[in-house]
């Protein structure tokens, strides 16, 4: 894992897992660097330290994880979601199992802290609270999306939901499907809210400015059909999104 200056153009290695590192990720309340490998570790690095503050064992890989305030969610392998507290790393704060049947592929929390919203291989999307109180857990739900229906022959067609990034001002997030789309949803009430037009080739990656009035989408090829003729090449757009597709009906 490296550092790259972007003020002097220059770059220092932070550290190393023993496997490939899948995620990164920064938390300002704790002022520390997260990296998470396919070596089944969190390893929590300081700017200023040359070597990791702590390395914490997962159950499995760790595909994704996302910081929550001071809370930081871990998606692994095994579609297990762990929640852990950064200011006290002794134990893990909740053992949780995903919702959905089939391999994590993604984890992003809402801005108001409240919860994340978990993707998997099924084209399936879950939004999930971390109050543990029965109550609020009764408002967790999953739906279907980035599916599609051949006209010909009926099949419907299910592509993994790779990516998903968060609206700071209005908590709406947008998902990116290997099926090239990008849909914008509203979670608290269940909707859709629009979905843009195809992109050249699967959406491997989103991310909404701070002020959420632009979005990147990255259109990137990710071997999951054995067809690699024609691969479009890969490509980052950067598109300007308007109150009418991001907020709230």
């Amino acid at each position: 894992m490296k550092i790259f200056d972007l003020n002097s153009s220059s770059e220092s290695i932070v550290g190393s897992h023993n496997a490939p590192i899948r995620c990164v990720e920064f938390c300002p309340e704790v002022n520390a660097m997260i990296s998470g490998g396919w070596d089944a570790n969190i390893k929590l690095w300081d700017p200023r330290a040359p070597s990791a503050s702590g390395t914490y064992a997962q159950p499995d890989k760790v595909y994704t994880m996302a910081v929550c305030g001071d809370k930081l969610v871990v998606g692994t392998a095994g579609r297990r979601v762990l929640v852990w507290d950064l200011r006290n790393m002794a134990y893990v704060q909740q053992r949780r199992e995903s919702s959905l049947k089939y391999q994590t592929r993604c984890i992003r929390c809402f801005p108001n802290r409240q919860g994340y919203v978990l993707s998997s291989i099924e084209g399936r999307v879950a939004v999930e609270y971390l109050d543990p109180n029965p109550e609020i857990q009764k408002r967790k739900y999953a739906f279907k999306c980035h599916r599609n229906k051949e006209s010909t022959s009926g099949i419907e067609v299910i592509y993994p939901v790779n990516a998903i990034s968060f609206h700071n001002g209005y908590n709406t997030f947008a998902t990116g499907g290997s099926d090239g789309y990008v849909n914008i949803w509203d979670g608290f009430n269940k909707k859709r809210l629009c979905q843009f037009h195809k992109y050249p080739s699967s959406i491997s990656s989103l991310s909404f400015s701070p002020d959420g009035t632009y979005l990147a989408i990255a259109s990137s090829f990710l071997y999951e059909t054995e067809e690699t003729r024609d691969i479009p090449p890969d490509a980052i757009f950067i598109r300007r999104v308007t109150d009418q597709e991001t907020k709230p009906k």
